[in-house]
Order: structure tokens, then sequence, then C-alpha cells
């Protein structure tokens, strides 16, 4: 590529063109003319790669994670369960410590390595046989107080290596007294039979069937080394206690004095002596977002919170992104992991305003990665981007970075030379034409401080005067010895409020001579 400096020493060591003042002055505007031609190189505006994803302004389910490079991607948020108004309890494993995110537990001992074998977002917990996690509750949460609990949800993923018989995924031990006798509680899910079981052993008050023993048991047999989701919930309005695999229904008990749905007093789930809970105390695998919540309804009532990604997709926006007026789009460079049956749609649209902006308004046009796009021009550019996992939910795809190519309208230079000539209550500036081809007119700024272009006085107008495409005008009506300074900027012919650089500032004090 020819530079600058190459283009003016090819035309000053062409002897036959420098011989005189006016050759040399054609040999100087052709210089800068080209200069100003070469200088005009597309802009580009990156998202993520390297400069991160702080341009993003809203994203719905999509999250964070690792790229090509090293560098951040944007991919689709898992299904993972969140704290919510209702949540007791929830152990989700992301951090760089196991706690729980609802703030209602205290971790008392924890034997739970870290592992990024999750289902859903970045971590998961992995149990080796014995101790597990250990959590004592805090005054006000299920496990941290006496008494009626009313309803509550117990829910959690897993992928055990075995499943033998007696491994327990979860345990609570403690007592209550009933008339003066002492009855030791207890609550169990444990495996047998290459089963999970639920045993509820004195929990609810005034059950006596089975000597206050209560057993729900999946009927689905649980595979070794396959993540399932298990749920068992309790309504106390109704007595019923459901367990639930992958949310599907898989055994149901009224918990009443009848058994059955009506015509029985509703047990109530009584608590005794607060005790600790332990998760996974006897079970090797993983385990990830184990959850308790106040109510027995649950977002997970929806198949799709069963896929590791929901199968509606998710999607990000960019912030409303100021290039300049007039600027155009040209492409979309966009790095992007489109494993089998996932995909990604993008979109963008412009405008000179973006405050007056909506959802919908301006209408997104959709666009091709790598391909040129046509007639989206404006001050402000916005970029939208949809991703959609496979059938299954099990495989999101992901945007390492985006690139935006835009044609700029480049602005024009300044005059190379102003004279100020000062007059009776007036001042005459004259100047040089601007030494390009796309100059369509001319800002004049004038006040009465150095670099302060504030003037309001003179009868052509406040500062700044748009004097058209001519090189000469006087202002008059100006205060006799007061000193006046001045500027000239040029605006292209395609838009006049593309102001271009100002020129070398002059200044003048009008007398009556």
């Amino acid at each position: 590529m020819v530079t600058k400096v190459d283009f003016f020493l090819i035309l000053l060591y062409n002897k036959d063109l420098v011989m005189n003042k006016k050759t040399l002055s054609i040999v100087i505007y052709v210089f800068f003319s080209a200069a100003c031609f070469l200088n005009a190189e597309e802009r580009i505006v990156t998202l993520g790669g390297k400069d991160g994803w702080s341009k993003v302004e809203k994203t719905f389910r999509v999250a964070t994670g690792k790229g090509k490079y090293g560098y951040d991607s944007l991919t689709l948020d898992t299904n993972g369960r969140k704290v919510s108004s209702s949540t007791d309890l929830l152990l989700d494993f992301e951090g760089d410590t196991v706690s729980d995110s609802a703030g209602n537990y205290d971790i008392v001992s924890n034997d739970i390595l870290k592992t990024k074998d999750s289902k859903m977002g970045k971590g998961s917990g992995l149990s080796i046989g014995a101790g597990g996690l250990s959590l004592s509750g805090k005054n006000g949460s299920l496990f941290g107080t006496s008494g009626i609990t009313g309803s509550f949800l117990i829910e959690f993923w897993i992928k055990p290596s075995v499943g033998e018989n007696g491994e327990r995924v979860f345990s609570w031990r403690s007592s209550r007294t009933v008339r003066k006798n002492l009855l030791y509680q207890i609550i169990n899910a444990g495996f047998y039979k290459n089963h999970l079981e639920w045993s509820f052993t004195n929990v609810f008050a005034d059950y006596t069937e089975n000597n206050g023993q209560l057993t729900l048991s999946s009927y689905s047999t649980v595979i070794p080394n396959v993540w399932t989701h298990h749920a068992i919930s309790y309504d106390s309005s109704t007595g019923l206690l459901e367990y639930r695999i992958n949310g599907r229904l898989e055994t149901l008990k009224y918990v009443t004095t009848n058994g059955k749905e009506a015509g029985g007093s509703i047990c109530q789930c009584n608590l005794g002596v607060v005790a600790a809970i332990d998760i996974c105390p006897e079970y090797t695998g993983l385990i990830d977002d184990f959850r308790i919540e106040r109510t027995c309804e649950s977002d997970t009532a929806t198949a799709m919170r069963y896929d590791s990604y929901s199968r509606d997709g998710g999607s990000f926006v960019s912030e409303p992104l100021m290039i300049s007026q007039d600027a155009e789009l040209t492409k979309i460079d966009a790095l992007l992991d489109t494993p089998n049956q996932t995909d990604i749609m993008m979109y963008v649209r412009s405008g000179d305003n973006y405050f007056s902006w909506d959802e919908n308004f301006p209408e997104w046009i959709p666009v091709k990665n790598h391909s040129k796009i046509k007639n989206v021009k404006g001050l402000y550019f916005q970029f939208r981007a949809d991703l959609y996992p496979d059938g299954d939910g099990d495989v999101s795809p992901s945007v390492m970075s985006v690139d935006m190519h835009f044609k700029e309208v480049e602005p024009p230079l300044p005059p190379f030379r102003v004279t100020a000539v000062a007059s009776d209550s007036s001042v005459t500036l004259t100047w040089t034409y601007s030494v390009d081809n796309y100059t369509g007119g001319y800002y004049v700024f004038y006040g009465d401080r150095p670099g302060e272009y504030l003037g309001s006085e003179a009868v052509e107008g406040s500062s700044p005067v748009n004097v058209g495409n001519t090189n000469t005008i006087t202002f008059n009506g100006l205060k006799n010895g007061k000193i006046y300074y001045f500027a000239v900027a040029a605006y292209p012919k395609v838009n006049e409020k593309i102001m271009g650089t100002l020129s070398k500032e002059v200044f003048a004090r009008p007398l009556k001579k």
C-alpha cells in the first residue's frame, strides 16, 4: 500500500512537475487530497474477544463462558435453580467454595469436592463415599426451627457412580416429645435395589400407620452415570406428598388420618429439636443444584426445566453504539461456535436518535455472517443475537466475538489559511477553500475569549454561523474596541451535521477610524 509519505516523495522527485511555484502548488494540493483519500479507513467496533462484553446491554437466558483463545464467550445459560422469595436453601456449587446462596444455612463440615462435570451451571459437587456436607439452619429456616413447617419442596440433581444399597443422598435425624414420650424423627433419601427411596419417620403429626413411618420409592430405576432430577414435595393444605423424577410423577401419598384425599384430617409436618441436615453422607457420585423451597409449588413443573438449556433459546442485545453521523454498517464478522443442530441468528438496527427506540422499533434486520450489508445507516447502531440449543436441550452454541464494520463519512479538512480584517463595528473573514473535493460548506465560530466561541451579538446570528460554500463573511453589529476570536470548520456535501476540525484561530478588534 502506498503511504502518504511515499506518495509525496514520488511527486517531489519528479523534476518535470516541480519546476515552478504554480506546479508546486498543484503538487501540494494533490498531495493533501491523496493523503485524505488514503487515510480513509473502515472503522471496526468489536463486541467480545479481548475487549470483553461490556457493550452488551441486556441478556436473556445467556451467560458468559470460556471461548477460544481464553476470552469470555456468550453462551446459553443453563436451567440452573435460582434463589427466589420462597427459597430456603440453594447449593449450586458455582463459587470457589460451597455455600448456601439463600444465606439461611451455615456449613458445619464439608467433604464434597468441586468438579466441572455439571448438569446445570459450571460446577457440581463430587461426593466420594463418606462425610458429605453437613449444614445447620438458622432460626426461621425449615430445619433451623422447631414446629409446624408448612409446605416444602426438596429437589436436586444426582449422577451416581453405582447407586449401591444403603447409599444415602439426604439425611436428617432429630426427636420430639409427644405426651412425655420421646419420638425419634428421621428423614432419609437413599438407594434400595437401584431405586431412590424416601422415608419419613415420626415426622408427620398424628400419622400412626406403620408406626409413624412413611416410605415413597421411585418407580423408575436410577441408572449409574446418568443425571436425573429428584423432587419430593409436601402440600400442607391437602396433605399430598409427591415424589417426581425429571418432572414425572413416580408415586404419591396423602398424609391424612385415613390416607385419602378427603374424609380425614391432614397430618402436618412437625419437626422437633433443631438438628443439622446431611447431604451425601454416604454416597459416591455427583450432585448439583440442591434446593429446598418453602412451598410445594415449583418452577420445575415444566418439562423443559429438566433440559440443560431451554429449547426456546436465549438472546443478548448490545447497547446503542454511537458511531458518527450518516455512518453505514457494511458487514458483520462474528466468531461463532455452532455445534450440530444448534443455531445463532444475528440482527442489527440503526437510527439517529435511540431515545425513541423500544423492543421492536426500529425494526430488527436479519444479517448473515461475513456477508455485505446494505442500507443500514445512522448515528446509532445496535446488535442482537438469538442463540438456540440442539433438539434435546443438551448443547449450546456460543459467540466468541463480533466485529461490526462501518463506513464513515470522512470529515473535510479545515481551511489552511484564515484572515480577519476589522472595520467599524464589523470584522470581515476570508479563508482558503478546503483542499478536498467533498466539502459542502463552512461553519464560522466567533466569541470574545480565545477558544470560547459563544458569540451572539453579530447581526449574522449566534455562533456558529453556517455560511454555505463560500470563503468570506462579514460580521456586523460588533462592539468597537472589543476583541473577537474566530475559527472556521468545514462540513461535507452529504450532511452538514458532520463537522470537521477547526482551523487555526484568528482575531480582530473592530474600531471606528
